[in-house]
């Protein structure tokens, strides 16, 4: 699952119509797609980052973040 570089889903929301802040985690090929939508997650106590664990389905259009739920 992707790690969303963002320190809150409201944080996320907010950067909508921007480039997502992403890091890839697959082994098995890229999970970022410019159109479409996929899943994501923060997870502060794996990967050190500082905000709250949530998760989040992002919707990409022309590579910008189009909706987050």
């Amino acid at each position: 699952m992707m790690i969303l570089n963002y320190p809150s889903k409201k944080e996320l929301k907010t950067n909508i119509g921007k480039t997502l802040n992403y890091t890839e985690t697959s082994r098995f090929g890229a999970e970022f797609l410019s159109n479409g939508t996929f899943v994501g997650c923060n997870r502060p106590t794996i990967t050190n980052n500082k905000g709250r664990e949530f998760f989040a389905q992002v919707t990409m259009r022309d590579g910008l973040i189009f909706s987050v739920a």
